[in-house]
């Protein structure tokens, strides 16, 4: 299938909440498989994003008086339309992002999913329910759900069709409205995603998108919405949280991550290799949850590193907009220089190569192979640490120390191998081993924030982790916001005061291997 056309372009760009469109210096929008210019975006300006608000507070007073049920059956027709309309709305992630169709997929069926539910649970969750009063018996207390006004949403280039619409859907079916900065990379993923939402019944000023930098554009948001929402980098979330701090507002930041994986033995390593390139290179390594480290126990750490090797080696890389295609490319000329300096750093520093290690302009100019990297001497990073946007993962040794009583013979220690990392960022971990409950006790008493299941897919994240040192025990919320303590899903509540979001960056492709 081809990139979309002019026309989709043109179309698309005619939604956008800019009076005066024609009168606005446009910044190039590129297809990331070829880096040709395929359409061209105006650049909002503060004023644009404080008219978008103001217009966007009239309709959200009409919207909050509908009952929940007339809003409900606008998503119900949405996520309709999402799924009749798939093809285009893949086509439009690939174009802007270079994914390959698998991870365009996702994303369309993560807003159809998302638009179901909610839709779904909306009037459930946000009618009035009784509670205890200060007095029982002499008190009566009820608690009412009451939309925040205008969110603000900043979204990324990673996944910029999820985290711009999936995040605002249970925000507008609270009462609120949207004000929308999409990343300036990718701002037509969030415009064809949105002129669904106008085609399923929902007002035009209640959803505003307002392209533009973000210096200039977010900045008018943090300052005049009522709440925001922000996926990207930590550095910028915690400015964005100082200054919404100071205006007294609520705040949703989903930033970087630096995540390890723990494989002991006994785990099936055929599946544990699957399920690493899953969580190494899903969305070509551009997740902020991605797996950049696997810490093996040594004695199946020669196996495990052969075979995670020939897997990666065997990936499917290239161009194109049909399924087959396991990693498309990067998003941009910056994440290929830096994954680049990253494996050559590691090979100066030691590491050996053991799949992938180059770029691939003869692909396309923003290609590079998915790598493993081998074997870090002690004392030395093989990748560097911080808020860094690559998928890579490291493997270290987790060896049983004289003197350990038997049954803890295979015990993994997160905090001597450095699982809970020191930079600082948004934490997550995946752990293989032979049993499930293993599972849990090893990898949640590590009490490193989100987890998945040993397949590489969102899992486990019901489970609630034992108390520790005098801590209280500590839930874990599962993909719709419920704990596996209570069931009862939460997040949509939850957006009648404040706007939620999910937790979405961006990396990039190297994985590194280092056997302790």
């Amino acid at each position: 299938m081809p990139a979309p056309s002019a026309a989709t372009f043109t179309r698309l760009a005619d939604l956008i909440a800019i009076d005066d469109v024609a009168d606005r210096t446009t910044r190039p929008v590129v297809e990331a498989f070829s880096g040709r210019e395929i359409a061209t975006i105006p650049v909002g300006t503060a004023d644009d994003a404080k008219a978008a608000i103001e217009r966007a507070r009239v309709a959200q007073a009409a919207w909050a008086a509908r009952p929940v049920a007339d809003r409900a059956r606008i998503f119900h027709r949405y996520r309709d339309l999402v799924l009749s309309r798939r093809e285009e709305l893949m086509d439009m992630a690939q174009a802007e992002t270079g994914k390959s169709r698998t991870s365009a997929q996702e994303e369309v069926v993560d807003i159809a999913i998302t638009a179901r539910y909610y839709a779904r649970t909306a009037e459930k969750l946000l009618r009035p329910r009784r509670a205890t009063g200060m007095l029982p018996g002499l008190t009566k207390t009820v608690v009412r759900h009451h939309p925040k006004g205008v969110v603000g949403v900043i979204a990324p280039w990673n996944y910029p069709m999820t985290l711009a619409v999936s995040d605002a859907i249970p925000a507008l079916l609270a009462g609120n409205a949207v004000v929308l900065k999409p990343d300036s990379q990718t701002p037509y993923c969030a415009l064809a995603c949105v002129e669904l939402l106008y085609e399923a019944g929902l007002p035009r000023d209640l959803f505003a998108v307002v392209p533009g930098p973000g210096s200039v554009v977010g900045t008018a948001l943090v300052e005049n919405t009522d709440y925001l929402m922000f996926t990207g980098s930590s550095q910028t979330g915690r400015l964005l949280a100082e200054q919404a701090g100071r205006r007294l507002i609520g705040f949703s930041a989903e930033l970087g991550g630096k995540n390890p994986m723990i494989v002991t033995a006994g785990a099936n390593l055929r599946e544990v290799t699957d399920a690493a390139v899953r969580a190494c290179f899903s969305n070509s390594g551009q997740l902020c949850i991605s797996i950049e480290r696997i810490y093996v126990e040594k004695s199946i750490a020669p196996e495990f590193t052969r075979m995670l090797g020939d897997r990666v080696r065997k990936m499917a890389l290239g161009p194109g907009y049909e399924f087959g295609i396991e990693m498309g490319s990067l998003i941009n000329e910056t994440q290929v220089k830096t994954v680049s300096a990253h494996v050559d750093d590691a090979v100066v520093k030691g590491a050996t190569v053991v799949a992938g290690g180059k770029a691939r302009p003869d692909l396309g100019p923003l290609f590079y192979e998915p790598t493993v990297a081998h074997r870090r001497p002690r004392g030395r990073r093989v990748l560097p640490g911080g808020d860094v946007r690559s998928a890579r993962v490291g493997v270290s040794g987790g060896r049983r120390r004289r003197g350990d009583p038997p049954r803890q013979r295979h015990r993994i220690r997160p905090q001597r191998v450095g699982v809970g990392g020191d930079q600082g960022a948004g934490r997550g971990h995946r752990v293989a081993c032979p049993r499930r409950h293993r599972q849990r006790r090893r990898g949640l008493r590590a009490g490193v924030g989100e987890h998945r299941r040993a397949d590489g897919r969102h899992g486990h994240l019901g489970c609630r982790s034992p108390a520790r040192g005098g801590r209280a025990a500590q839930v874990h919320r599962i993909a719709d916001g419920r704990d596996h303590a209570d069931p009862q899903p939460r997040r949509a509540a939850r957006t009648a005061t404040e706007a939620v979001g999910q937790d979405h960056s961006a990396v990039h492709p190297v994985a590194a291997v280092a056997a302790g």
